[in-house]
C-alpha cells in the first residue's frame, strides 16, 4: 500500500527538524510502522537503553512509553529527552509503585532482598532495586546475582516465572503482568497453531505459562528477529505486541509472519504504545516538549542499578 501523501509530508519534516535539532529518533520495537521507519534505530529495551547512553545526539526523541524516555534520561542526563506522548504509560510500571514497594522492603527487611527489577518500572522503582534486567538479559543478571540474598524479582510474575524455571534459581515475585500479554491464553494460540500446523511459535516470556508451553521458542523481541532468520521454517506464530510483525516482515522478507490472537482480537496493540503518532513525534521535535526532567539525587540512585545492568550485559 502507498504512503499517504499526509504521512511523506510528516516525514519530511520530522526529518528535517531531526537534522536541525541534532536529534536521535529511538523507537520500541512495539510502535506503529510509521515510526519504526522514520527512527534511526528500532529495537528491545535493552539496545534502546544502550544507544540512549551513547549517543552524541543533542536531542534524544524516544519513541515508546514513559519509563523507556525516562530511562534514557537516567543514563544520559545531558541531553534533551523528549517523547511523543507523555501519557503513554505501562501496565506493568503502574503495578508496582514505589512508595507500596519500599513499605515492602521494610516490612520484610529481615529477607535481606537482593532487588532485581524489570526494566518496565519507574525511576522510583529503579532506585530502589539492587540491579536492572530485560527480557533479554534477565537469565544473566539472576545468573549473576549473589548466591548468598534472596532475591525479589520486581513487577513481571510472568517474566519472572520464566527466569526461575531457566535458571533454577528461587525468587519470590512481585504480583504484576503486562495486560497485552496475559491476553494471550492457550485457546487462543491453539486455535491459530491448528489453523497453521506447519508455523513455528515465538513467544515473549511476558505471557502467562500456559501459553509459554505452546511456544517452540520463548524469547525476547530481540532474540525473536534472531530465531525468525536463522530457523529454516518460512512462518512463525508471533505471540507479543503486534507492532513487532513490523520490524519481522521487514528483517525477514522471505518469511511469513502470523499475529498471535487473543480470544477477543485477531493480533494484540499495547494501548500505550499505540498512543504515539508521526505527528506528535514532529511536534515534540518542534517544541522540544514534552520533555524528561528529573531530581538529580533519584536519577543517580536509578541510575546505578542501570548500569550494572550494563556492565553484566556485555
Amino acid at each position: 500500500m502507498a504512503t499517504s501523501a499526509p504521512a511523506l509530508d510528516l516525514r519530511e519534516e520530522i526529518l528535517d527538524l531531526k537534522k536541525r535539532r541534532n536529534a536521535i529518533i529511538l523507537a520500541h520495537n512495539y510502535q506503529i510502522k510509521e515510526i519504526q521507519d522514520v527512527a534511526d534505530y528500532v529495537g528491545d529495551s535493552l539496545g534502546l537503553s544502550y544507544k540512549a547512553r551513547d549517543t552524541e545526539a543533542s536531542v534524544i526523541a524516544f519513541c515508546g512509553v514513559h519509563f523507556m524516555a525516562e530511562t534514557a534520561k537516567i543514563v544520559n542526563p545531558g541531553k534533551t529527552v523528549v517523547l511523543p506522548d507523555k501519557d503513554a504509560g505501562c501496565s506493568l510500571e503502574q503495578s508496582c509503585p514505589a512508595d507500596r514497594l519500599e513499605k515492602f522492603l521494610q516490612d520484610n527487611a529481615d529477607r535481606n532482598y537482593y532487588v532485581i527489577a524489570y526494566i518496565n518500572c519507574s525511576a522510583g522503582v529503579k532506585a530502589l532495586s539492587d540491579v536492572i534486567c530485560t527480557s533479554g538479559n534477565a537469565v544473566r543478571i539472576v545468573q549473576k546475582a549473589p548466591a548468598d540474598r534472596n532475591i525479589l524479582f520486581v513487577p513481571d510474575e510472568n517474566l519472572g516465572n520464566w527466569v526461575e524455571q531457566q535458571t533454577g534459581r528461587k525468587m519470590d515475585m512481585w504480583r504484576g503482568a503486562c495486560y497485552v500479554h496475559v491476553e494471550f491464553t492457550r485457546e487462543s494460540i491453539s486455535r491459530i497453531k491448528a489453523e497453521h500446523p506447519e508455523a513455528k511459535v515465538v513467544a515473549h516470556p511476558e505471557c502467562t505459562v500456559a501459553v509459554r508451553l505452546l511456544a517452540d521458542e520463548v524469547c525476547s523481541t530481540e532474540k525473536m528477529v534472531h530465531y525468525c532468520q536463522e530457523n529454516p521454517a518460512k512462518s512463525f506464530i508471533v505471540v507479543t505486541e503486534s507492532g513487532m510483525l513490523h520490524r519481522l516482515r521487514r528483517e525477514c522478507p522471505d518469511k511469513i509472519f502470523i499475529p498471535g490472537p487473543t480470544d477477543q482480537c485477531a493480533c494484540a496493540d499495547c494501548r500505550y504504545m499505540k498512543m504515539n503518532t508521526l505527528a506528535k513525534l514532529r511536534d515534540c521535535l518542534d517544541r522540544l516538549s514534552p520533555a524528561l526532567e528529573m531530581d538529580e539525587d533519584l536519577r543517580r540512585r536509578a541510575e546505578a542499578p542501570i548500569l550494572r545492568m550494563l556492565e553484566w550485559s556485555r
